[in-house]
């Protein structure tokens, strides 16, 4: 009887550890290289630099609300020429570094870059409540940050050498 109870108890103290142990759910990490396009549908935060090797589609596609995606002072850098962004010529495709589309309430939050991606760095469409802040885009082939929409909040962010000779739109 003595020992079925001290068990019941260490078991009911191992059941009271875990959940005082248990943290906040930690949000999805990413770094390395991309090759298709990696939907982000919870809180994400880069833990190394980005490499997007994606042709014709976004890198990352922002597809839920209220999400944050930190990049912590990393880079997310596209295939575009790294001296002028698209070497001179039009921009074409949808090669985005960052897309959200039709989303409410979606964070990026630097400092971090985005940078030579064949069309837009970050693109935001159709979405309302959308943060950008300490987010540097360059040599992206058109805009650093395109902005279509209503009530988003884009503050202190640096854009620099975005566009080409051809569209030569640039910064946000």
């Amino acid at each position: 009887m003595i020992l079925r109870r001290t068990c019941v108890w260490v078991a009911a103290l191992l059941c009271a550890t875990a959940l005082i142990s248990t943290g906040p759910v930690q949000a999805a990490q990413i770094s390395g290289t991309i090759t298709t396009t990696m939907a982000i549908t919870e809180d994400s935060q880069l833990v190394g630099d980005v490499t997007c090797a994606v042709t014709g589609v976004p890198c990352l596609d922002i597809t839920a609300s209220n999400v944050t995606l930190d990049l912590n002072g990393f880079s997310i850098t596209g295939q575009a020429d790294p001296q002028t962004g698209c070497a001179g010529s039009g921009a074409s495709g949808t090669e985005h570094g960052i897309r959200i589309l039709q989303q409410t309430g979606v964070t990026v939050r630097g400092p971090g870059i985005v940078q030579q991606f064949r069309i837009h760095g970050i693109v935001i469409n159709g979405s309302t409540g959308t943060h950008i802040t300490g987010v540097t885009t360059s040599t992206n082939c058109s805009a650093g940050i395109l902005l279509a929409g209503d009530s988003n909040l884009i503050e202190n962010n640096i854009s620099i050498a975005n566009g080409n000779l051809g569209a030569p739109c640039g910064g946000i």
